[in-house]
């Protein structure tokens, strides 16, 4: 189903997040999704003076593991850094995406929950499009449900420390 043929009730709560290279990319986003009846959490940063990415990956990931947020969605310079950060994050499947066809296929095939995304890579429009593709995509299921099974299965495993 399309997001924009979605009830309110039906759609998904979103955490945002970026540093300060995805910061503007990420106000337009929120003022994007909330005039399309999204539940957003705006979780940081609020100015384009440098930060540490991580601290607003894991903020937005903690959300959506904690069930507060259904999907997250990050932006920094390439996406790349918030991804890795974020799936850190026990339950948290992060893509990066950098067109609508990888977004949509991180929800359709990997049940991807935050979606990462570059402002380096991408314009403003882009931007709203790949996070369009990703929120109208719904997990297929199937042969692809026990693939990302496979991926949870890792969250239980313990650390080793060296």
């Amino acid at each position: 189903m399309e997001a924009s043929r979605q009830s309110l009730a039906e759609r998904p709560r979103i955490a945002l997040g970026a540093d300060h290279t995805g910061f503007q990319a990420k106000e337009n986003m929120k003022i994007h999704l909330q005039s399309s009846g999204y539940v957003v959490s705006d979780e940081g940063t609020s100015s384009e003076e440098s930060v540490d990415y991580p601290d607003f990956a894991i903020s937005v990931a903690r959300r959506v593991q904690q069930g507060q947020y259904d999907l997250g969605m990050l932006v920094c310079g390439t996406g790349i850094g918030m991804a890795m950060a974020a799936n850190k994050i026990g339950g948290v499947r992060a893509a990066v995406a950098h067109d609508a066809l990888t977004a949509r296929m991180s929800r359709e095939h990997n049940d991807a929950n935050v979606l990462a995304m570059g402002a380096r890579v991408l314009n403003g429009y882009q931007i709203i499009e790949v996070a369009e593709s990703f929120l109208s995509a719904q997990f297929a299921g199937g042969r692809h449900r026990r693939r990302v099974e496979k991926i949870s299965e890792l969250d239980q495993e313990p650390k080793h420390k060296e």
